[in-house]
């Protein structure tokens, strides 16, 4: 954590992943932000993965930083504490984040007469308003038929990929339109409505990386490469002692390097020979993709894990352990307090374990230690007395009125 962004405020109503990462992210570098959710905890309240005791890691793991109020939004009362702190006076405050319909109440237009010069950065799944997450974007816009086995296996048996990787792009592309968006107030005294749509940011990075100028250029539909790099150079081996790693050249200097570290170099210029292909070049390396591999296979299946991470240190062989989960935190010292990007905190209900802050580091704003996800509604009386002004007596006619609570042990 740092405080780049510190004197910067924005109230978060979300569920699923991006938004909230957007909303970590920006607290992460020190944003004030105010999640507000249901009394009883909203949709991400028990999301998995969970502890034994059914306590949510996922909510831990997003909503490191920010503070909590527990409102609940059916009752006229709790919209207006919420649209009030919205619209607080204040430069770095009328930053409204949410993937939640923006309409109603929390409609820009609706906010714009308390505030006119209200930011709302709104999340959709499709540009037209209707639902979509992740997995349904992900098997639209071609990747499952081309991740998995090669050879046409996988226009059988599409594989979606585990990693929520359009909520990721989403949550950081939120958090740059927010910056952007305050910037341009600033410079303006304008605010403005954001939007973007899960899809899009899916199709937008298809059309980045030449996929639907594959289509409409070469005429070619993708096909599956199994472990291969496409279009370079790259395959998994099994090392001597049942472990697996991943050896990739994407440079001229990375394939010169790799046969000098493997002693390999003759065997590869024998095989440009017969093969009649130049290895310097990433398509002849992606061409003889499977020859390539045959030599480096008894290479790996030869050696151990430890004997080959001796081969290849301090030269420019670009590889990596497969690792698992387990692996990456019992192993990896850059899964550890070894990386400043990590410290061990004590999360309320679950215990103490590795929290990761954000992995920027800026020059001019030292890191500082990160801060545990609230628990439902640890934040409420603060924020009301504190941001709002209101009493104690106010705040517990809120409170015998059923419009706010918390703190909560949610599980």
């Amino acid at each position: 954590m740092n405080r780049i962004l510190d004197g910067l405020r924005i109230i978060e109503g979300s569920a699923f992943v991006a938004a909230p990462l957007c909303g970590m992210t920006l607290a992460q570098m020190g944003a004030d932000v105010i999640r507000f959710d249901p009394l009883r905890g909203g949709l991400d309240a028990h999301r998995w993965p969970v502890t034994e005791q059914g306590r949510s890691l996922y909510w831990a793991g997003l909503n490191k930083g920010k503070r909590s109020l527990a409102v609940d939004t059916r009752k006229p009362e709790g919209r207006e504490l919420v649209r009030d702190l919205i619209c607080a006076p204040g430069p770095g405050n009328g930053i409204f984040l949410t993937n939640f319909p923006a309409r109603g109440w929390m409609s820009h237009e609706a906010l714009k007469q308390h505030r006119d010069d209200v930011i709302l950065v709104n999340l959709l799944g499709n540009r037209d308003g209707s639902t979509a997450v992740d997995y349904t974007v992900n098997c639209a816009v071609g990747f499952p038929f081309v991740t998995g086995a090669p050879h046409g296996a996988a226009a059988v048996n599409p594989v979606n990929h585990v990693l929520p990787a359009w909520d990721a792009i989403c949550g950081v592309n939120l958090a740059l339109a927010t910056v952007a968006a305050e910037r341009h107030r600033r410079l303006t005294g304008q605010g403005q409505e954001i939007r973007l749509a899960l899809s899009d940011v899916a199709i937008a990075m298809a059309g980045n990386l030449g996929y639907i100028q594959e289509v409409q250029i070469n005429h070619a539909d993708r096909r599956a490469h199994g472990n291969y790099l496409y279009g370079s150079y790259g395959c998994d081996f099994e090392t001597r002692d049942g472990r697996r790693i991943y050896i990739v050249v994407v440079t001229d200097r990375m394939w010169v390097e790799l046969g000098k570290a493997t002693g390999l170099d003759a065997k590869f210029t024998a095989l440009e020979q017969i093969l009649e292909a130049d290895f310097h070049k990433e398509g002849d390396r992606f061409r003889s993709s499977e020859a390539i591999t045959a030599i480096l296979k008894l290479w790996c299946e030869a050696r151990t894990l430890d004997e080959i991470h001796q081969a290849f240190d301090s030269t420019g062989v670009c590889w990596g352990p497969y690792q698992t989960f387990t692996q990456l935190v019992e192993e990896d010292p850059r899964c550890s307090t070894a990386n400043p990007m990590f410290v061990e905190l004590e999360q309320p209900g679950i215990g103490r374990y590795l929290v990761p802050g954000s992995p920027l580091e800026f020059g001019a704003m030292p890191r500082e230690t990160p801060i545990r996800a609230p628990i439902l509604g640890e934040h409420t009386d603060q924020i009301l007395a504190t941001e709002l002004g209101m009493t104690g007596q106010q705040i517990g006619a809120l409170r015998d009125a059923g419009v706010v609570g918390g703190p909560i042990d949610i599980h």
